[in-house]
């Protein structure tokens, strides 16, 4: 793994600075690096998407312990340092990780195609919580997610109900993951320094979870909670009455469960907006 040091003069060689725009911040504690790697639990011939590899140091680790990496980086420079640095043991996509905000970049998703992978990155600062969200939903071929982030993400990730942190990324994460803080991070372990604390997490699927459309959980969670702080009966409506256990049309969805949003999102029909709700409340699909 390279040095602060060298990781400045190999961004000097080529004329290059970290830039805010990306959120680059090059995570430069080998051993944070080495626990991030040793948390994921990578075997030899296991696949990996790497969001942002900057300069190599995490994907020179990945390497070592025998992963297939596909690395994703917006940055063109640092781009053709990976590929110089690991030639064709790396497949390096040169973009945006995700294409608008519920699908991987259409070349990323080729190199992985239908093989079952792993997220393993230091994540840019922009991107974090929409790529976490991304494969949660959209990609259950995605087995895991090993991850460094803001702090104020992680706190998202791991919300508890009636918190002001707790909202559709805690409500998906719960559903569909076990979740766990790994580390966390002073803005010391990072160069350029950011302003604000990161911490390491470890997502792993749990393959128990009976969702069968967690998309449209995620819209559904996403439509009640941007009126957090309103009743129930008025964001549902006045016609819709399937109140799950413990739920009445004065509950706030800031004060529900995991599991309270699920099975209200399942007496709604699954519905993914509350117009929908409001027009059709006697044709609820059953059985989901």
């Amino acid at each position: 793994m390279q040095t602060l040091s060298e990781i400045r003069a190999l961004l000097a060689e080529r004329n290059l600075r970290p830039k805010r725009r990306f959120g680059q911040h090059f995570l430069h504690d080998k051993n944070l690096l080495r626990k991030l790697v040793a948390e994921a639990r990578i075997e030899p011939g296991d696949v990996v998407l790497e969001v942002g590899p900057g300069t190599g140091s995490l994907t020179e680790a990945l390497l070592d312990r025998g992963a297939e990496v596909v690395a994703c980086e917006i940055d063109r420079g640092l781009a053709a340092i990976i590929i110089e640095r690991f030639g064709g043991r790396v497949c390096v996509i040169q973009g945006d990780c995700l294409s608008g905000t519920r699908a991987l970049n259409l070349d990323v998703a080729e190199a992985l195609g239908n093989r079952p992978f792993r997220l393993v990155s230091n994540l840019p600062f922009q991107v974090a919580a929409t790529l976490v969200m991304v494969l949660l939903v959209h990609y259950p071929q995605c087995h895991g997610q090993f991850v460094t982030v803001q702090k104020e993400v992680a706190d998202r990730l791991m919300a508890e109900p009636g918190t002001k942190a707790f909202g559709p990324l805690a409500v998906i994460v719960g559903a569909l993951a076990e979740i766990r803080q790994v580390a966390l991070l002073k803005p010391s372990c990072f160069w350029p320094q950011p302003e604000v604390d990161s911490a390491m997490c470890a997502l792993r699927r749990r393959v128990d979870h009976a969702l069968k459309d967690p998309a449209a959980l995620a819209a559904f969670a996403g439509v009640i909670f941007r009126s957090r702080r309103k009743q129930l009966g008025r964001i549902l409506g006045r016609r819709f009455s399937d109140w799950p256990a413990g739920v009445t049309p004065e509950t706030r969805p800031e004060a529900l469960a995991v599991g309270q949003v699920i099975e209200l999102w399942r007496n709604a029909g699954g519905w993914a907006t509350p117009e929908v709700a409001r027009a059709k409340p006697k044709e609820r699909p059953k059985g989901r």
